[in-house]
């Protein structure tokens, strides 16, 4: 799995929230594409997840279609043990099918414990707890270091914990790893068996640019959410954690995506310490282009990525960081949405080795073949 990581910087400004912090337990607002934290409370802080654990529940599902394990036409049986979840659920019988692409909408829109279940228990061999395991050791590969997932759907249980940091980085993970699914998280209505289902996450309606992601509630976790917006060609995601109410959760949400685009949007830059980039230039000067954008039609030996972005102008920085850094040519590539920076036609320990050294000095990259 490919691991994410936050960099974190100061800025020179002063974050006033709406609220007390005292209604929330934990807050960040982050770049997507950079990863970079534009401000964070109590990031580290374990809380209980709730229901933004199936985000994780998703990331495995989208493993799974992507590999072609699961197709989004495929039914997954409903067990007996499925139908006994609660509170949140679509009531579905046991012994019924629901198809893969329905059960992401039950996932994303209603949140419905059942379904998570039936994901679980029909992609790990009819147990909840073996894809649990999963969930953790996966977590744990792509950046995260305090969680740990007891079930499906995060109900309630002692040993089920994260922290705003690991949330956020989850999230973009799904948001960077499998960019085709990403707009399931944008669903603001879902029809299912002549019953219409309301995205839970408010800020879909009543915030300009908002594409998703996810809202939780359970009674030890009090109300949580993860946002997303872009703005300008930049991606933002705030991540709240306990606050005291729903519309606590929405307004610091608002109030961290605002805070997030008026530091990468704003023409003089905020920050105190420019090298937490690795790079000296002003954030007006653009970078030129390290190549043409086009995508390899033929790939001899391996390759590494060092990212994929949705602007093209953080691609092409990338791009000059990792020539700078390893002194080999740079492909600046478009897929789907996205630009792709990368390196091919290397031998495979010459792409290891390079890989290891980019590694150490804090940009995440993966090898390909």
């Amino acid at each position: 799995m490919r691991k994410i990581s936050l960099i974190f910087a100061l800025f020179s400004l002063i974050f006033i929230l709406p609220v007390s912090a005292a209604e929330y337990n934990a807050a960040l607002v982050a770049d997507m594409d950079t990863g970079k934290v534009l401000y964070s409370e109590n990031i580290n802080d374990l809380n209980y997840p709730a229901s933004l654990t199936k985000i994780m529940t998703l990331y495995l599902t989208f493993d799974a279609l992507e590999h072609s394990r699961l197709k989004l036409d495929d039914y997954l049986i409903v067990s007996q043990n499925a139908t006994k979840a609660s509170p949140v659920k679509l009531g579905l019988a046991a012994g019924s099918k629901i198809k893969v692409e329905d059960a992401i909408k039950a996932l994303t829109v209603h949140s419905a414990n059942d379904v998570a279940l039936v994901l679980a228990e029909n992609l790990k061999g009819g147990k909840e707890g073996n894809f649990a395991s999963l969930m953790t050791k996966v977590a744990n590969q792509i950046g995260l270091s305090k969680t740990n997932f007891e079930n499906s759907s995060g109900l309630p249980d002692d040993d089920h914990l994260s922290n705003a940091r690991d949330i956020a980085l989850m999230s973009i993970a799904v948001y960077k790893h499998f960019p085709n699914y990403w707009k399931y998280f944008g669903i603001k209505n879902w029809t299912y068996k002549g019953k219409t289902y309301t995205n839970g996450n408010r800020l879909l309606e009543t915030y300009t640019g908002c594409d998703g992601m996810k809202t939780g509630y359970t009674n030890k976790s009090k109300y949580s959410l993860v946002a997303t917006a872009s703005k300008q060609g930049r991606h933002v995601i705030a991540v709240i954690l306990g606050a005291q109410s729903k519309d606590v959760r929405a307004k610091v949400a608002s109030k961290m995506l605002d805070k997030g685009f008026e530091i990468i949007l704003n023409e003089k830059p905020l920050l105190k310490t420019v090298a937490i980039t690795g790079d000296n230039k002003s954030k007006n000067t653009k970078p030129k282009p390290e190549t043409e954008v086009h995508v390899k039609k033929t790939v001899k030996g391996y390759g590494v990525q060092f990212g994929a972005f949705s602007d093209r102008s953080i691609a092409d920085k990338q791009a000059q960081k990792i020539k700078k850094i390893t002194g080999t040519d740079v492909v600046v590539e478009t897929y789907k949405s996205l630009f792709r920076v990368r390196v091919y036609n290397l031998p495979e320990h010459t792409a290891q080795d390079m890989c290891t050294n980019v590694k150490s000095q804090g940009i995440d990259c993966f090898i390909f073949k």
